[in-house]
């Protein structure tokens, strides 16, 4: 528990901030009333990414590039706002599709490791303790071999999610779709966003290294 009491406060944080910053810059509105799925469209179309559709679903802070079927989709306050909180997440996912339309290479590892990943934070707790009742450590060194798959995962999506976001912000300034002191609103939003990426990763370390402390002490 005292490895991931640092990791907790970290995470309570980050959630803390995103809550208060989305709704800050929810409530101020970009003077030339782009919305969400307009600043979308716009930046797919000048980097020639006309066969990615723009699509709204449902939920709160739900928006997310889908590469395997490359479509982006924006939950309803995203798609049809026209507050900087909008505009930057709108900019943001297609950061992630211009990353995947240039082969950017953290983005393509995140993607082959999504399937083991997904293995591992749903069969490795399983496998692990397991292993730890039955005292089998081969099993309990593979439940940790999976669960490390999910934290690099959690680690290669930083890089991924920081260059998304730092390529919104250049495009919304570089082709005036914000001005700049409202270009600023849309990247407090966007690294309060950033930081939970940060905390999830954390909050998987420190589970890591609850499991590798489990097992030492069972061995």
């Amino acid at each position: 528990m005292i490895i991931l009491i640092p990791a907790l406060i970290i995470s309570i944080w980050a959630q803390m901030k995103i809550k208060s910053s989305y709704a800050k810059y929810s409530q101020v509105y970009s003077r030339n009333g782009y919305t969400g799925s307009q600043v979308a469209r716009m930046i797919l179309d000048a980097y020639g990414l006309f066969d990615i559709p723009v699509l709204v679903t449902g939920g709160h802070l739900t928006d997310h590039y889908d590469p395997s079927k490359k479509v982006v989709k924006l939950s309803t306050d995203v798609y049809n706002g026209t507050s900087l909180a909008a505009i930057g997440v709108a900019a943001h996912e297609i950061g992630h599709a211009i990353q995947h339309k240039e082969g950017y290479a953290p983005i393509k590892i995140r993607t082959a490791l999504v399937p083991i990943a997904n293995i591992g934070s749903q069969a490795s707790w399983i496998l692990f303790f397991i292993g730890i009742v039955m005292s089998f450590t081969p099993l309990v060194n593979f439940g940790i071999i999976l669960f490390s798959a999910a934290v690099l995962f959690q680690i290669v999506t930083l890089p991924v999610e920081f260059n998304a976001s730092s390529r919104a912000v250049a495009i919304l300034s570089a082709r005036n779709i914000l001005y700049e002191d409202e270009v600023k609103g849309a990247k407090n939003v966007l690294t309060a966003a950033a930081l939970t990426y940060v905390a999830a990763a954390v909050t998987a370390i420190a589970q890591l290294l609850r499991l590798i402390a489990i097992r030492n002490r069972n061995d």
